[in-house]
């Protein structure tokens, strides 16, 4: 009788735990939001984050809170000799929680840890010639956001990005913009929308002036996105989100569309932050 119902309890204990485990974990973040914000944590944002001082007050509390449950959640790892300090950890939390404001989120869930460089790092990168034969060529990069658990800085592009709020450039803004597109499988462009947003008025606006980009990169017109962003969709929608939050006004005035499908995604408008 007591083998029959074993793998009763067993089946019931595990449906109980994978119902209640998401009540579980907000109770905690809500405990982690409720405790105060320390004094040195908000003068790194400060010092840091320029345009926090812009923000509407309720942004400010949100971010703060944000950042109080990341940093809890997520562990940072220092590599080639970088110690990691609150400086690091607040710096890089304020510009990532940025684009959570505002919406339902779960804190970037399939990430687990970012390990943190000194400078850009070289990395072995796989391309093809023209001739189709695949190569080996060494690339250094300021960042770089994968699927299974990591994201990868350059502290020293961090603060580059972060100490001029509106240059359209910034490092954590843009990996953290891949993380939100890799939640629902490889980056594509295409992150999960809300049920507001529908991914056909997506696909039309992030389409038209990808196109364009490509147009512009290959006669050297200039643009208000980076050229990697004609590289492929996940990456200009990553260079977009930086635009987006470092160069509002600019982006609304010229490209309206395609502004207003990142507004409604990210829930913010940051014409209005300055």
């Amino acid at each position: 009788m007591l083998s029959y119902l074993l793998p009763i309890l067993i089946g019931v204990l595990l449906i109980g735990y994978s119902v209640g485990k998401p009540y579980w974990r907000e109770y905690q973040r809500n405990k982690i939001r409720r405790q105060p914000f320390k004094k040195t944590w908000r003068k790194i944002i400060q010092q840091r984050m320029p345009y926090f001082g812009q923000m509407p007050t309720d942004l400010q509390l949100q971010l703060k809170q944000h950042i109080q449950v990341f940093l809890a959640e997520k562990s940072f790892v220092g590599c080639n000799g970088v110690k990691i300090t609150d400086e690091i950890r607040i710096t890089i939390a304020a510009q990532a929680c940025l684009l959570l404001l505002n919406r339902k989120t779960n804190f970037y869930p399939k990430l687990q840890t970012i390990l943190v460089y000194p400078r850009a790092f070289i990395k072995q990168q796989q391309n093809m010639g023209t001739d189709g034969l695949r190569y080996q060529q060494k690339v250094a990069l300021a960042g770089e956001s994968w699927d299974f658990g990591k994201v990868v800085l350059s502290w020293q592009d961090t603060l580059d990005g972060a100490k001029i709020p509106d240059d359209g450039r910034n490092v954590v803004i843009h990996e953290f913009a891949h993380q939100l597109d890799q939640e629902n499988g490889r980056a594509n462009g295409a992150p999960i929308l809300d049920k507001g947003q529908s991914y056909q008025g997506w696909s039309a606006a992030f389409s038209l002036q990808f196109e364009q980009l490509k147009r512009q990169e290959r006669t050297g017109t200039p643009s208000l996105f980076d050229y990697y962003g004609a590289t492929n969709p996940a990456e200009f929608f990553a260079v977009t989100s930086e635009v987006f939050f470092e160069q509002a006004k600019q982006f609304h005035a010229k490209y309206p569309m395609l502004y207003q499908q990142l507004k409604n995604y990210y829930h913010v408008d940051p014409v209005h932050w300055a």
